[in-house]
């Protein structure tokens, strides 16, 4: 069964209108650096977390025209994208049946940017609006059974007219190969949203953020704009800051760690993205023993894999999961104190009805909540820790007014969830232990 946009344009749905939850994770060069067996190792321990996409990209960022794979094969001949190695291919074709076997989709990059402008990177530049169409077509008819997410770009921006001639014409031969039977969206360069460069592309489904590797950097302003945008198409912050990455690449500042990857995971997605992209800066390289490391990454990729914030992405969804999905909405106008910023930053969502409200207290401070807004009678009033996926019911109250809510003394991060006791709304739960 493939994927769709709703009909309100703000999620991504399965075809019977179910919605579809994007949990990605950044793995970028999965197909240039692993084996086959490694690769299982990976993408068992992603599915066990509750991951559902996994970003990787086909023409890698790191040699990847000239240094091959783990089987020994390069992607192409002679640098040409129509004349693809087949050898190669078999090696894609295998991790992407494995991962569908584990109910995973790939966010299938066709390449890495550098391949299309090399502004910087290794390059180098293959890519015309030719040669970009046929090799789209060719991955297009080759993946079109499979669960594939297309994400063009990789980290580079449009700064040209041939850049976005073969952009488009990539994302042409893609439809063209797969009859249209797969989302599409962009991955931009650092800072930067796909509306800046294809804000009305009929081909492009769905857009992508890249926040950045910044601690508290404020992607919920950026998600914020882009809900706001014309056309109304679903938006995410598919690349924010890393798990165990340097923040803003300086050593000086500290690695991120798990709490700064669920501020930046419930700030998007409370401010109206479909989904999220979690990443850790060690797995997207595969950076192993006697492999250089990028931009200080310190372990390897297997002890990586135990980092406590890929576990803790599974809470997230599971909350979101279990309540009413597709017609859900950012509301500041529910947090009625100062909202504050950086790690202060508190950020609302319910649903329209106002039949529930989430709302993530990141720093343990009180809050005051206008539950005028909401439609209940009585409320119900709970605490989410982000950190076990634990549900602490508290009382139910008279909804109207303002009132001061007081997170947990254990923290430092809380989700607030007020439910109308009517719905008899479940606790969130992981799908991993049912059954």
């Amino acid at each position: 069964m493939n994927l769709k946009v709703s009909e309100n344009h703000r999620f991504l749905t399965w075809e019977d209108n179910s919605p579809f939850f994007y949990l990605g994770d950044t793995a970028w060069e999965l197909f240039h650096r692993l084996n086959l067996s490694e690769a299982e190792h990976y993408l068992r321990d992603r599915a066990s977390k509750q991951f559902t996409v996994i970003q990787a990209v086909v023409l890698a960022e790191f040699d990847g025209l000239s240094a091959p794979n783990a089987q020994g094969d390069l992607p192409l001949f002679e640098n040409d994208p129509m004349q693809p190695n087949e050898a190669y291919f078999q090696h894609v074709d295998a991790i992407v049946d494995m991962a569908e076997s584990l109910g995973l989709f790939i966010g299938m990059l066709p390449t890495w940017g550098d391949k299309w402008n090399r502004c910087w990177g290794e390059g180098p530049e293959i890519f015309t609006p030719e040669n970009a169409l046929a090799y789209g077509e060719f991955l297009g008819r080759r993946y079109a059974s499979k669960p594939i997410i297309w994400i063009l770009g990789g980290d580079r921006p449009v700064e040209k007219d041939i850049h976005r001639k073969i952009i488009e014409s990539m994302a042409m031969g893609l439809r063209k190969g797969d009859g249209g039977s797969h989302l599409i969206s962009f991955h931009p360069t650092g800072g930067k949203c796909s509306t800046e460069y294809f804000p009305n592309a009929e081909w492009l489904d769905f857009h992508m953020w890249q926040s950045g590797h910044d601690r508290n950097r404020n992607n919920y302003s950026l998600i914020s704009d882009t809900y706001r945008s014309i056309p109304v198409k679903p938006v995410m912050d598919a690349e924010p800051g890393y798990e165990d990455h340097a923040s803003s690449f300086n050593l000086n500042n500290g690695y991120l760690d798990d709490y700064d990857v669920r501020k930046a995971a419930y700030w998007s997605l409370f401010s109206g993205a479909h989904g999220h992209t979690y990443g850790c800066h060690p797995i997207w390289q595969f950076l192993d023993y006697g492999r250089q490391s990028v931009t200080w990454a310190r372990r390897p990729w297997r002890d990586a894999l135990e980092l406590p914030g890929a576990g803790q992405m599974r809470h997230a969804r599971a909350l979101l999961e279990s309540r009413p999905f597709t017609n859900r909405i950012p509301d500041q106008n529910l947090v009625a104190s100062d909202p504050g910023e950086g790690t202060d930053h508190v950020c609302a969502t319910r649903d329209v009805a106002g039949s529930y409200a989430l709302v993530y207290v990141p720093s343990g401070k009180p809050v005051k909540i206008n539950l005028n807004i909401l439609a209940a009678e009585p409320l119900s009033v709970g605490w989410y820790d982000p950190r076990t996926g634990v549900m602490r019911r508290l009382d139910e109250i008279p909804c109207d007014g303002i009132r001061t809510f007081v997170p947990p003394s254990m923290g430092p991060d809380w989700v607030l969830v007020l439910d109308d006791a009517g719905k008899k709304y479940p606790a969130p739960a992981d799908p991993s232990r049912i059954g």
